[in-house]
Formats: structure tokens, C-alpha cells, sequence
């Protein structure tokens, strides 16, 4: 005897694809598949106002508040993105991402315009260069749809803030002339709403560059807009390889047919897929959704790659959940699921730290010769380690390897190395030193130099302080 068994989540994905077929007939029934499945017509007829959003869908009252408001963050949805829209359903996950409310208005503590402090970080206009290797590149200002939680509402959504053709040269040369990045990240706005020509000559500018390994492309295009990834598409992109594409799907809702065979030619002509997703407050915040989400993306070959603390930008106050909440998430997925099914959550430093990685603590303690872990069911054990390990012997192969410059964002590895024994605040020396005068105890600066720390000079008798890197204030 054989036992049937249902598949729940297929069960409901196919009722969402129901609803969004009977949306396509009701609205836009005189649309013929041909127009339906250009990508320029679904630029063209985006839905951003309260009439034309009221076609689709029953609106709130703070929704009608949000869209009327007069300094809204910019409003666009396509007719394809609107379908899978729960119509009657103020809190569908996928209408809350798009559908502005009047409570994005209201400002919340440490809400700031800039969070990650891009522009600060920025040589030239549009390229934002915060680690030592890798550089965001943003090419426009323009997106498909709009997020309403987006990071870069300060200038995404504004077309007289777009960067022109003589900022892109700019930031290539700025990419030319720095050899320490191997990395390029192209952003915006969303690269792949750019004209295609446009495209392919800034993805052969980076090509043409010896020293970019590495070109990524970060876009919603294929949620929003999956008709734009054609076989041109991805014979064009094949030209660039190693060529990696993150897209950004939040809820299971929004993978769909289209959006599977999207990610499929995508896939099919080379590109790595992974999925960035920011955990947003009556969207996804749930360990089952997650999960949900997370089963669906390695199903159509897509790694989830980040999940993302939502920034302290304007409009996002609403969507803000607690970080406790996504180390739970975390904690019910690892062990819980496949290894590679599982996103790192990350908190983007505010003030331009970066990314930080926050996961479930399952160091339980450590003592010389032992650690004590625990897994995700709770089970706690102990790792033996070796008690002669001799983490010297490796340095005559580490010789060979070439190091890479990274003038001031060394950070902890050079604590770890032993160029550096402390990081320290800035003005710390100057705080301790309490306004004080020189006297004879503070004269000599070389008693704070610690013996055998940073780098080494010639110390022959007569030839000064032992090392070339003192620990002031410079550091």
C-alpha cells in the first residue's frame, strides 16, 4: 500500500498563481501575450497612482494617504508585479513591499537619509569603495519597481540624480587606476533598467580592466520584471564571465513561472545565482516563511546569500523588527535545513561599518585543549584539539602567496598577525592624556612600543627605536 503525500507549499503557490492569472484577465484581459511578455511594455504602463492602483486593488485609506502623499518616496509598480497582489488583502507581503502607507512618513529614532554612510565613502560620484578589494558601482538611479524600505530612497527614484555618462568613465578610471580591486558590484537603482547598449559597453569597460576578476550585477529586475532576462540578455552577459547575478526575492509569493524560467536561462548561460533578502515586518519575519522561501530558491538554482537587517533609512520605520528576531530565524533554519539553503544575516553597519554577520551563539566555551559546542537540536559536545599544533609551520608556504595592501582596514587580522597590538578610538591618546603638559615621565613616546609588534627595522647599535610603527594617535 502506497501513501499519498501532499505538498502544501506547491498547493499554495498554485492558488497564488491562480489569483494573479484571474488579476491578468480582469485588468488587463485585452492585453495580448506578445505585449504582455515585452519588457518595454511593462515599463511603460507601471502603475503609480491612486487611480490606477485602484483598478487592481481595493485600497486603504492609509494606503490612499501614501500615495497621495506630495514627497513620497517615487511609486512604480508593473502590471506583472501588481498581479501577484492579494487585491483584497491589505497585509499580502508582496503588496506591502510596493504599496506606499501614510506611515512611512512618520520619522522613528536613528532614521537617517544616508544609514551606510555611501556617499561619505565615495571618490568619485556613484562608486562607494568601503572594503579593501571590492567597489559598488552605481550606474542609475532608475528601478523597475520601487521597494518601499529601500536604502537608496536619497537618490533612487530621481531622475535628475542619475549618473551620467561622464560619471560612469569616471568611476572606470577611479577602477583603472586602483589595482587592489578585483571585485566590481554594479547597483543603483537597478543596472539592468539601463538602456542594453549602455549595459554592454560598462560591463566591457570593467572586462577591459586586468585586474577586475570579478563582475556581479545586483537586481530585482528578475522579480519585477522577468520578461527583460531574454536569450539576447544572457548571450550578451556570456561575453563576461566570471559574471555573478544577485536578485532579491523576499516572500515565496514572488517566485513564480516567469520568475523560474528567468533564473533558469540565467543560470543555463553560466551565472551563479544567489538571493538577497532584508527581513521586513509582516513580510517574511517567520522562521516557516523563511524556510519557505529559502526551499524555493535552491529549487530554481539560487543561493540564498544575505539576509539583511533592515536600515535605519526614512520610510522604513514599519518594517523594522528586532535583531533577536533574525537570529531566531537563523537559529530555525541551520541544522534545520540543507547548509546551503541557509542565508547569512547581516546588520549593515549604520555609519558605513559594513556588513556584520549576527548568527546564534554555538561556541558554548573553551579551554586550552578543548571546546565546547552545541548543535541546533541542543545537543552540546566537546572538540579535542591538538595539543603540538604549530601554527608557525605554514609561514614558509604563506611567503609565497602575494599580500595584498590594505592600508587601514587591516582591522582585527592585523591584531591577530601581530602588526598591531590594539585599535583604539580615535583621540584616545590625546583623552588620556587628561590636557596635561610634556614632563620628564611622558618625553620619551618609544616606552609605549610594544616589543616585537608591527614591523621590524634594522636594530644595530646606534640606528633608534626597535620599531618603524609607533602606537600614537596615527594609528
Amino acid at each position: 500500500m502506497t501513501t499519498s503525500v501532499t505538498n502544501p507549499s506547491a498547493s499554495l503557490m498554485e492558488q497564488w498563481q491562480m489569483q494573479a492569472l484571474e488579476t491578468r484577465r480582469r485588468v488587463w484581459g485585452d492585453v495580448s501575450d506578445e505585449k504582455w511578455n515585452d519588457w518595454r511594455w511593462q515599463l511603460s504602463h507601471r502603475l503609480n497612482s491612486v487611480d490606477e492602483l485602484a483598478r487592481v486593488l481595493e485600497l486603504t485609506e492609509d494606503e490612499v494617504e501614501g500615495l497621495s502623499a506630495p514627497d513620497k518616496f517615487r511609486v512604480d509598480v508593473t502590471p506583472y508585479f501588481a498581479t501577484l497582489i492579494d487585491p483584497y488583502d491589505p497585509k499580502c507581503p508582496v503588496r506591502r513591499q510596493v504599496v506606499p502607507l501614510g506611515s512611512e512618513l512618520r520619522a522613528f529614532t536613528s532614521m537617517m537619509e544616508d544609514s551606510l554612510a555611501e556617499d561619505a565613502h565615495s571618490p568619485v560620484p556613484g562608486l562607494v569603495h568601503r572594503y579593501p578589494d571590492r567597489v559598488l558601482m552605481l550606474v542609475t538611479t532608475e528601478c523597475a519597481s520601487y521597494c518601499r524600505y529601500c536604502t537608496r530612497s536619497r537618490i533612487v527614484g530621481d531622475p535628475s540624480a542619475n549618473f551620467s555618462s561622464q560619471e560612469h568613465q569616471a568611476q572606470l578610471d577611479y577602477i583603472r587606476a586602483t589595482p587592489q580591486i578585483r571585485d566590481v558590484l554594479l547597483s543603483g537603482g537597478d543596472p539592468l533598467t539601463i538602456p542594453p547598449r549602455r549595459l554592454d559597453s560598462l560591463l566591457g569597460g570593467l572586462r577591459a580592466i586586468p585586474h577586475v576578476e570579478i563582475i556581479r550585477i545586483g537586481s530585482r529586475v528578475p522579480v519585477f520584471l522577468p520578461q527583460r532576462i531574454t536569450d539576447e540578455f544572457c548571450q550578451m552577459i556570456r561575453q563576461y564571465h566570471p559574471f555573478w547575478i544577485n536578485i532579491h526575492v523576499n516572500h515565496p509569493k514572488e517566485i513564480t513561472p516567469e520568475l523560474r524560467a528567468a533564473c533558469a536561462r540565467l543560470a543555463d548561460a553560466g551565472v551563479p545565482l544567489g538571493n538577497q533578502s532584508v527581513l521586513l515586518a509582516g513580510v517574511n519575519d517567520s522562521v516557516h516563511i523563511q524556510r519557505m522561501l529559502v526551499h524555493e530558491l535552491v529549487k530554481m538554482r539560487v543561493r540564498p546569500y544575505y539576509l539583511y537587517q533592515c536600515d535605519l533609512v526614512e520610510g522604513a520605520g514599519h518594517f523594522r523588527t528586532s535583531v533577536s528576531k533574525g537570529i531566531e530565524i537563523i537559529e530555525g533554519l541551520r541544522g534545520h535545513t540543507s547548509g546551503y539553503a541557509v542565508p547569512t544575516y547581516v546588520v549593515d553597519a549604520p555609519g558605513g561599518g559594513g556588513k556584520i554577520p549576527v548568527m546564534p551563539n554555538y561556541l558554548v566555551s573553551s579551554a586550552p585543549g578543548k571546546v565546547v559546542l552545541r548543535n541546533y537540536e541542543g545537543y552540546i559536545t566537546t572538540y579535542s584539539e591538538p595539543l603540538d599544533y604549530d601554527p608557525l609551520e605554514i609561514k614558509h608556504l604563506e611567503s609565497q602567496i602575494p599580500r595584498r595592501p590594505e592600508a587601514g582596514q587591516e582591522g582585527v587580522h592585523a591584531l591577530l598577525e601581530g602588526r598591531q597590538m590594539a585599535i583604539r578610538p580615535q583621540g584616545f591618546d590625546s583623552t588620556h592624556a587628561r590636557g596635561g603638559a610634556m614632563h620628564r615621565l611622558r618625553e620619551r613616546a618609544d616606552k609605549w612600543q610594544p616589543f616585537m609588534v608591527g614591523e621590524t627595522v634594522d636594530v644595530s647599535p646606534g640606528n633608534g627605536p626597535l620599531l618603524a610603527e609607533p602606537m600614537g594617535e596615527e594609528q
